[in-house]
């Protein structure tokens, strides 16, 4: 069968791999579609340090169940559209034991730490399927609940409630799922962004105001919108050092910033504003399988523009088309898909 790897930075090749076989308790799959994640797109540019070469990528999935096996549930059935959780937990480090398996300290995503999912067909333990019973999502929609969801949990590391403001720096589709989190829990919303097609949509998901750091002044806009307060929360959807300085600085007294990128190299901070604000600075890893809930619930009430999350959608053989397109306009993608 057909299966994309990345082979070495800057070469991708299909290839032709063995047909899984699925044993008992697994759920045989045929992919419909697969996303591009930016640990993808790291791992073309040589950036990935999680990875080992050569390595099929792919943990945004969207798919047909095609063989159930003995032990799996009744409610999993052939010819259900279906999602898959990408991580894996040990059950055993502290992380699992705190009720937290989003970031075992073991974990192995798919397409990372092992071969992911970008290839014809394949097999996983069913507890890994997440499927709607409702048979209400489209497989182009299953295909952004994975990367949605991580924004989602952000917002609930966040804590956010309905009497917070909330300002999201970066509005690619991660900082996009920590907006419209925010949004129905019923905050106050402040999108920043470079990019204005970005903003505009993130206005159209329910930002109350927009910034673009690029041509506006970001504090003084938003003492402006904060009467001199500054937002509650801070969710850095970015990784570089200067959105996560603006979110050490930005953030009200007692605020939470929450981190979901992470800068390549090291930065530094002004740590007196760390005691002086007495401030929360949480990490947000993955997601937890209640946020891929939220998120698919959000998906239908059919209130979001998935086609405009979409950037492209590409056959198997234009995949490295599809990583070259990312890379040459970073700030201009959302979501690229293979479909297979």
């Amino acid at each position: 069968m057909k299966a994309i790897q990345i082979i070495q930075p800057g070469e991708v090749k299909v290839v032709d791999i063995k047909k899984p076989e699925a044993k008992q308790g697994e759920v045989l799959v045929k992919l419909k579609y697969v996303g591009f994640c930016g640990s993808d797109l790291n791992t073309y540019l040589g950036k990935n340090p999680m990875v080992r070469l050569p390595v099929v990528p792919g943990h945004e999935i969207s798919a047909e169940i095609t063989e159930v096996t003995e032990g799996v549930p009744e409610y999993i059935k052939s010819g259900m559209l279906c999602t898959i959780n990408p991580y894996t937990a040990c059950g055993h480090c502290s992380s699992c034991r705190n009720g937290r398996p989003n970031a075992c300290r073991f974990n192995q995503t798919l397409g990372v730490q092992r071969d992911g999912a970008m290839s014809e067909y394949f097999a996983v333990p069913w507890e890994k399927i997440i499927t709607d019973r409702e048979n209400k999502l489209t497989s182009k929609e299953f295909a952004l609940v994975e990367p949605l969801s991580v924004g989602f949990h952000a917002v609930s590391r966040a804590a956010v409630t309905d009497s917070d403001t909330v300002m999201v720096i970066g509005c690619g589709m991660i900082g996009l799922g920590a907006l419209i989190r925010s949004v129905i829990r019923g905050a106050k919303v402040i999108a920043v962004d470079v990019d204005e097609e970005k903003l505009a949509l993130a206005k159209q998901l329910g930002a109350v105001y927009t910034i673009n750091s690029q041509t506006e002044d970001v504090h003084s806009r938003l003492q402006s919108l904060t009467n001199d307060a500054g937002p509650d929360v801070v969710v850095e959807a970015v990784g570089a050092p200067v959105t996560y300085q603006m979110a050490v600085n930005e953030t009200a007294f007692t605020g939470r910033v929450v981190c979901i990128g992470y800068a390549k190299t090291d930065i530094a901070f002004e740590t007196k504003l760390f005691v002086q604000k007495e401030i929360d600075i949480r990490g947000s890893r993955n997601a937890m399988p209640e946020d891929f809930r939220a998120v698919m619930e959000y998906l239908k009430k059919g209130t979001c523009p998935a086609d405009a999350l979409i950037s492209g959608i590409f056959a198997p053989e234009q995949a490295q088309t599809a990583l070259e397109t990312w890379k040459e306009q970073p700030g201009k993608v959302f979501r690229l898909l293979i479909r297979f």
